[in-house]
């Protein structure tokens, strides 16, 4: 009914109707939250992306034009309205703006957080507002190992399986191998990474490794001269590093103009983001992941053909993890409305999220861990080799989800130290 037909009633009833209207078009909506770097040195190699998947998911939800199995439009018969904020300015900031998301906006779910720091203060506010929230990337294993939470969901594996996996690779393939270093960001990411990395090898090795040099430069320093020193003034067998966005970036730079790369063999745990840009600058035999099945290392499906090619199409260059972060993220949540059946509450859809397994763009995703809440998906390591100006990959090795992932209620840092029992690695 348009409402210049109106004219004849009272303003009361003119103003009544509009309210009506109003109400009837805000209830076709899925209002979601959506939280990523859109600002500063992580936004241009990774927010920006995953923002990006976000976009192509979304609209191709809204149009039912997925792939099979996953049909329908929108999420419980909604159009998905997104609503954007940048993660940029720390967790007492996201916080707030956590608030003005429920409180202001009233979304119905957020899908959200890069930042280790960000994804520990988010979920107890969550908790309070009572509303689900997906975080999509972020990878301390401290989430569900610390907090037992009903309205949050991580969607992919915790970083302990990129350094465990890591570290069985180089076990694996680097011969003699005697020492280490590493060169990771000076806080919790940085820290624990390198923790499982060497606690890994030591237990794979029975101690018998020698660390020559530990590097920690402030997260997103830009400039790791010393650093790069350090490490070549003691050379190790292999060189680790956690670093991700733009520090990853810097760093490839860096290290090829001081022959960092071309002299030692280096293990980028999150290196994949900086293949589409920096590639040329990364030598034959560099070992890269994607943290997780992701990328060139996605398996092949219909899912993964599309995303690849309609996020290439439409942004003009191939998606990286943190786009299939994304997309695994908001898909998921689509997965849980639909089987929780139409007009489900949203401790429903909770109840049909817990232990749900499903196919994202990266292949099988299981919410076993944390009750439910925490994904695990296998971890795949690769060494970079070019065929005619183009990259590929060799020696590429899959590292399945129950072997690189700790068992529902361990503790990283103590299973591994344990000897990571119950680990299936066949």
């Amino acid at each position: 009914m348009r409402l210049d037909s109106l004219k004849p009633l009272s303003l009361a009833c003119a103003v009544a109707a509009g309210t009506l209207v109003t109400s009837v078009q805000a209830a076709e909506e899925y209002k979601l939250g959506l939280v990523t770097f859109l600002s500063g040195a992580a936004s241009g190699p990774f927010g920006i992306p995953a923002k990006n998947a976000a976009d192509l998911v979304i609209d191709a939800i809204n149009d039912g034009t997925l792939p099979a199995p996953i049909s329908g439009k929108g999420i419980d018969g909604r159009q998905i309205k997104p609503i954007y904020v940048d993660e940029a300015g720390g967790a007492t900031k996201q916080t707030a703006e956590y608030r003005n998301l429920v409180d202001r906006e009233g979304v119905d779910s957020i899908v959200g957080y890069i930042s280790s720091g960000d994804c520990l203060a988010i979920p107890p506010v969550a908790e309070e507002l009572k509303t689900l929230t997906v975080l999509f990337d972020c990878g301390t294993p401290r989430v569900f190992e610390e907090g037992d939470y009903k309205y949050v969901f991580r969607s992919h594996s915790t970083a302990s399986m990129d350094n465990i996996a890591a570290a069985r690779y180089i076990n694996e393939t680097v011969d003699s191998l005697k020492s280490i270093s590493g060169i990771n960001q000076n806080y919790s990411w940085g820290h624990d990474s390198w923790r499982d990395f060497t606690e890994t090898l030591k237990v794979l090795r029975s101690g018998d490794i020698e660390i020559t040099t530990e590097q920690f430069p402030k997260l997103f320093a830009g400039q790791y001269g010393a650093e790069i020193s350090a490490l070549m003034v003691k050379p190790a067998d292999v060189v680790h590093t956690s670093f991700w966005g733009g520090d990853t970036d810097a760093l490839v730079l860096q290290a090829a103009a001081r022959g960092l790369l071309e002299d030692n063999q280096m293990i980028f745990t999150a290196g994949e983001t900086a293949l589409n840009s920096l590639g040329e600058h990364l030598p034959d035999g560099v070992i890269i992941g994607a943290r997780g099945p992701f990328g060139p290392f996605a398996p092949e499906s219909e899912l993964n053909t599309w995303f690849q090619s309609e996020f290439t199409k439409r942004f003009g260059t191939p998606p990286t993890y943190p786009a299939y972060h994304m997309a695994q993220a908001v898909i998921g949540l689509k997965l849980a409305y639909d089987k929780a059946g139409a007009d489900a509450t949203t401790e429903q859809v909770i109840d049909a999220f817990e232990y749900m397994e499903f196919e994202g763009p990266g292949g099988k995703v299981s919410m076993n861990r944390g009750k439910g809440h925490q994904a695990a998906t296998e971890m795949v390591y690769g060494r970079l080799t070019r065929s005619n100006g183009e990259i590929g990959f060799t020696d590429v090795r899959r590292y399945a989800a129950d072997c690189v992932n700790p068992p529902e209620g361990a503790i990283t840092e103590e299973w591994i130290k344990a000897g990571m029992p119950g680990a299936k690695c066949d």
